[in-house]
């Protein structure tokens, strides 16, 4: 059976989406009798050692202000606990893991393999700093695993040798669901929040520049149709995005909500009529499977893994970075009936639980592991 050192600058108690992606994926491996060894690149203030989780070790590595220290020592705590007999290396995204990966890899003998999250790539490939340790890594690389069939050219374009994977991401739906509690307090939050007839536009997670959310509201404004939603943002909300706001206060209605944890997150999906995910580029976006699964129609951008899971099926679907394609998505939202977009989430909700299963993705890994030695 496969043993795999897996390298990760995001695992719990790290917050966001790339750290549960890790957490999902690593469980499943286990669970499917893979030992995993997690040697966690992290930024907080961590003590050093090597402690037990079921299916495997945990290794905290704290970076600190000293990371060429932090990865050195990783070395040493990996010898003097005699962790050896792996199988694989994996690095999953980071400047930090994709860095070590590839020495470690030789050190052990064993082959790696690189999982690329949307920014390892996407921004990677264009970036001075991180040119240089993204190419070594993925040279490297046995094999290449990407989370958006679109980031295979660009992975070739940087390395034209590498072999690529596309492991979609996934979303449990057995557990992901809306309580009847949650539905309550969606509802609770829409009557004080929301005036009667307007829509609400769900924006969740890391609200960046990447994530168009800037472009979004120039679209909104521009569509004719801001009156008609009520905006949720929820999340880290970049200060061009508030700025944005103020200055139109009263002409395009919104609330705020802080950054929550993801099982405080389905009484918000509850509250949404649809999701807005208009990327520039992307990975594959933990919401946009969670609000699909839960029955939210999407309004998406083709960006990176987004063209893998929406399209006119699902929701409202428009060309990256196309403005008038944007207005014109915008526009066939706020003029959709209720009975349409119900007709959206049902379908989404079934495409998700047919196609974006943790089986799924796990079967995908282990594949990856099996035909690479």
């Amino acid at each position: 059976m496969h043993r795999v050192l897996w390298i990760t600058e995001h695992y719990p108690p790290s917050r966001g989406g790339m750290s549960q992606s890790c957490d999902r994926i690593v469980r499943g491996l286990r669970a499917a009798g893979v030992e995993v060894d997690v040697a966690h690149l992290t930024r907080r203030a961590r003590p050093w050692g090597v402690t037990r989780e079921q299916g495997g070790r945990l290794i905290p590595a704290p970076l600190g202000d000293d990371s060429e220290h932090a990865l050195r020592r990783l070395w040493t705590t990996i010898t003097a606990e005699d962790l050896t007999g792996y199988t694989h290396v994996v690095a999953f995204g980071g400047v930090y893991a994709t860095l070590a990966a590839p020495v470690l890899s030789a050190l052990l003998d064993a082959p790696l393999v690189t999982l690329l999250r949307g920014n390892d790539i996407d921004v990677g490939v264009f970036s001075m700093r991180r040119r240089g340790v993204l190419a070594d890594a993925l040279r490297a690389s046995s094999r290449v695993c990407v989370v958006a069939r679109s980031h295979a050219p660009l992975v070739s374009a940087l390395v034209p040798d590498a072999a690529v994977t596309f492991v979609a991401n996934s979303v449990d739906t057995e557990q992901w669901r809306v309580l009847p509690s949650e539905r309550e307090r969606g509802r609770a939050w829409r009557d004080e929040h929301v005036r009667a007839g307007r829509r609400t536009i769900g924006l969740i997670g890391q609200l960046k520049v990447k994530k168009g959310i800037g472009f979004f509201l120039d679209a909104l404004a521009a569509s004719g149709h801001a009156e008609a939603f009520h905006l949720l943002l929820v999340g880290e909300v970049e200060e061009p995005v508030t700025e944005w706001l103020a200055e139109r206060e009263g002409s395009v209605p919104h609330s705020f909500l802080p950054f929550l944890e993801r099982y405080d997150l389905p009484a918000v999906y509850a509250s949404c009529d649809l999701v807005a995910l208009p990327s520039f580029y992307d990975g594959m976006p933990n919401v946009a499977l969670e609000a699909a699964a839960l029955g939210v129609p999407l309004i998406a951008s083709d960006g990176g893994g987004l063209a893998d899971v929406a399209d006119d099926e699902i929701g409202f679907a428009f060309p990256a970075g196309d403005a008038h394609a944007c207005r014109a998505a915008i526009d066939r939202a706020a003029r959709a009936g209720d009975a349409e977009l119900a007709k959206l989430g049902a379908a989404g909700a079934e495409r998700i639980r047919r196609d974006f299963t943790p089986a799924a993705e796990t079967a995908g890994y282990l594949a990856v592991l099996g035909s690479v030695r």
